[in-house]
């Protein structure tokens, strides 16, 4: 048996009801009154009729009535739809997209120079926080590892990341290893591990050292501490992200106490939460919209996050997005979103 769909449930004339509240919501950020939605609905329709039918909304979810107001103001609900069915929108114009792309163009090399001017982007264009995910490096495969005694039980650990990259890591030992040492650890992992991605090789090192510790000779399991040592994620490894314009938020009244600006900055600070809400969409589709409590964190309740993953040779490798009010211009912001998102791939790409 089909279920039906929230707009199976309205009318075409509580739809677009609906959707001039939202719009007059959004615009004027207070709630709105019958008689205003009989007047900018354009149906010709009595204050009394338009009661009835934001009372139908009402019990479905779609709109709430706040204790100060005898307006109405959408629900997460009416805005999931508003946003499913309902929103028409307003694509960049040439002159628009021209200049994403000329600041874009601008930037030196470095992707995270390019990750912060987005960032700068779409706050600017938007007046709301603008978060871009610094790039993760597609296919890092492990090219050759060296290592060399530097001092006491100090080793310095030489890495190639796909064949270009070289990484230098110093190592705390807990005993002094040899040269000859040193360089049989080199031998063996260069043998058994060149090619591998970094994850692969983090994971295949415990595997050995977990299942076959007693079938391991001694230079073996010198050249797995080692590597061990190399490889431990550490904070650095942590992917992290450019936020810009979070003080823009403070200027919407639903936004304003102070308890929530203060859970909202802690999250941004601590930016756990955050990027775990964007890795989210690094397998979406284009835009990804968060409405509300959808996102599943409490100081994200009133906000909406708008995202769309960027891609490094044809590889998703980062997050873009904007995080304000639940009652933000989507249909402005979700293509600003999407097209900041490709025109940063593809500067990524012309800088390679």
């Amino acid at each position: 048996m089909a279920t039906e769909t929230p707009d199976d449930l309205l009318s075409e004339r509580a739809q677009r009801l609906l959707k001039v509240l939202i719009d007059s919501y959004i615009r004027d950020g207070q709630p709105v009154g019958s008689r205003t939605l009989s007047r900018e609905s354009g149906l010709n329709l009595s204050a009394a009729t338009v009661r009835n039918v934001m009372a139908d909304l009402e019990s479905l979810g779609f709109v709430a009535s706040p204790h100060t107001s005898a307006g109405r103001i959408p629900t997460d609900k009416g805005y999931r739809l508003f946003v499913n069915t309902l929103l028409k929108l307003k694509p960049l114009g040439d002159v628009e997209v021209a200049e994403l792309q000329r600041r874009l163009a601008e930037r030196p090399d470095e992707p995270k120079s390019l990750v912060a001017t987005a960032s700068q982007v779409l706050s600017t264009i938007t007046q709301l926080a603008g978060v871009v995910t610094i790039p993760r490096q597609p296919h890092a495969a492990v090219t050759q590892i060296d290592f060399v005694g530097i001092s006491d039980n100090r080793v310095l650990a030489v890495l190639v990341v796909n064949g270009r990259e070289v990484q230098n890591r110093i190592l705390q030992m807990d005993r002094r290893y040899s040269p000859d040492e040193l360089q049989r650890a080199s031998n063996y992992l260069n043998d058994q591990f060149r090619g591998r991605s970094l994850t692969q090789l983090r994971d295949e090192l415990v595997r050995q050292l977990q299942e076959a510790r007693s079938h391991l000779n001694q230079a073996m399991l010198d050249a797995i501490q080692l590597a061990q040592q190399v490889f431990e994620p550490g904070p650095d490894d942590e992917p992290g992200y450019v936020l810009v314009g979070e003080t823009n938020l403070m200027g919407f009244a639903e936004l304003s106490n102070v308890e929530k600006l203060r859970r909202l900055f802690e999250a941004f600070t601590e930016k756990r939460d955050i990027l775990h809400l964007l890795d989210q969409s690094l397998q979406a589709q284009g835009v990804q919209i968060f409405i509300g409590q959808e996102s599943g964190y409490r100081m994200l309740d009133d906000c909406s996050v708008v995202t769309a993953p960027y891609t490094l040779d044809n590889e998703v490798v980062g997050v873009l997005g904007v995080i304000g009010p639940t009652r933000m211009a989507y249909e402005r912001v979700i293509p600003i979103v999407d097209i900041t998102a490709r025109l940063l791939g593809a500067a990524l790409n012309s800088k390679r």
